[in-house]
């Protein structure tokens, strides 16, 4: 049987003293005093080995658990969309194909698996926009859970959340009128219908993206479908989410397809917004989408060429967002409500899946700071 010295077990610990000192406490690794300075301890060979191999081994599912955070591994099931090869898939449907002719109501019945019927519940009293659509979600997120609804109850709720979501962001509870009707009305842009209904359905649904996961997080807990949806929105009002189009206005703005103010940007170490996505090596399949259904503004043409030249990466759904709201002169507000309307189609369906799996999302956190405090004498010595 060998013994350590302290250094050589922290050596192959890679850890502070002081867990060191609480292995020992626990007994998981035997210490005695060594004999040639009993001011010291020595500690074990054989305990100290197994916890190091022991920790190697934690290590190691704890990076495979950080990866997955950050655009890593899978982490939950579902059977709403995929993204594979390139392809944005809602339940086995190519999007794309779905854009050229789906309204978001059928996308709708296609992820919820459901009837749809649209509903209104509660009000605001607000101007429409986005903080009528807080309030609107607020005042009903009290509801009681929704963890004993059958599925059929559920998507009728469904209907009631995004019914209400439309209403506070539109002004308007005109049910006959499909949604891309409904905003291209309000926005006295008829000629924009169309694209707006393509970008509705090509936006209802991304995997498990920041805001999703934040419903499906909050429903887990047995929250509503509208606690949900609010938890949802809190996330897509990002700059990194739903208002990321925003960032690409600016800059276009800025300075349109200037290559030499491009690269000066570029220059202070800062990444061009509305370019690349980690999920597609090749391009995003929605911008391409979107983008075939109408002609930018000629700066977004030149921005798109020298962003491409300089990055080597393609044009994400984001600067077609942009795009879309300069071709057409909407208001500043339309992406972020085009993007609000059409991802809570898919927010409704991760949250109906995940009450259905009756599990709790509860992922551990690994601690990194300091270690616990040290009692201190009330009288220290002289």
């Amino acid at each position: 049987m060998d013994w350590l010295t302290a250094s050589e077990a922290l050596t192959l610990l890679g850890t502070q003293p002081q867990t060191l000192y609480a292995n020992v406490s626990r007994g998981r690794i035997k210490a005695r005093p060594d004999p040639s300075d009993s001011r010291r301890s020595l500690y074990r060979g054989d305990d100290v080995r197994r916890l190091a191999q022991r920790a190697k081994g934690r290590r190691k599912q704890e990076a495979v658990a950080a990866q997955a955070m950050h655009w890593g591994d899978p982490v939950l099931s579902t059977a709403i969309s995929s993204i594979a090869d390139g392809r944005l898939l809602y339940r086995g449907h190519d999007a794309r194909l779905l854009a050229e002719t789906a309204t978001l109501e059928d996308v709708a019945v296609l992820l919820w698996q459901a009837p749809l019927r649209l509903g209104v519940r509660g009000g605001t009293g607000r101007a429409p926009g986005l903080p009528a659509a807080f309030g609107a979600l607020a005042e009903q997120a009290w509801l009681p859970t929704a963890t004993m609804q059958a599925p059929a109850m559920l998507a009728m709720e469904a209907g009631q959340v995004l019914g209400t979501l439309a209403e506070a962001l539109t002004g308007s509870d005109n049910a006959a009128e499909p949604l891309h009707r409904r905003l291209a009305l309000i926005w006295n842009r008829p000629d924009a219908a169309d694209t707006i209904r393509r970008a509705l359905v090509l936006l209802a649904d991304h995997e498990l993206n920041a805001s999703t996961f934040a419903a499906r997080v909050a429903v887990s807990t047995g929250a509503s479908l509208w606690a949900g949806t609010l938890a949802a929105l809190s996330a897509l009002t990002g700059p990194s989410h739903g208002r990321a189009s925003r960032l690409v206005a600016a800059l276009v703005e800025d300075v349109g397809g200037d290559p030499e103010a491009l690269r000066d940007w570029l220059g202070e170490g800062r990444a061009v917004p509305g370019m690349g996505h980690p999920l597609y090596r090749h391009g995003d399949p929605r911008c391409a989408a979107l983008l075939s259904a109408f002609d930018p503004p000629p700066d977004y043409v030149a921005f798109r060429h020298a962003a491409t030249d300089f990055t080597g990466e393609q044009p994400n759904v984001d600067f077609a967002l942009a795009a879309l709201v300069a071709r057409f002169d909407l208001p500043d507000d339309a992406a972020l409500t085009v993007f609000t309307l059409g991802r809570c189609v898919g927010w409704l369906a991760h949250m109906i899946e995940q009450i259905d799996s009756g599990e709790l999302i509860r992922p551990r956190a690994r601690y990194v700071g300091a270690g616990p405090s040290q009692p201190t004498s009330r009288h220290p010595r002289a």
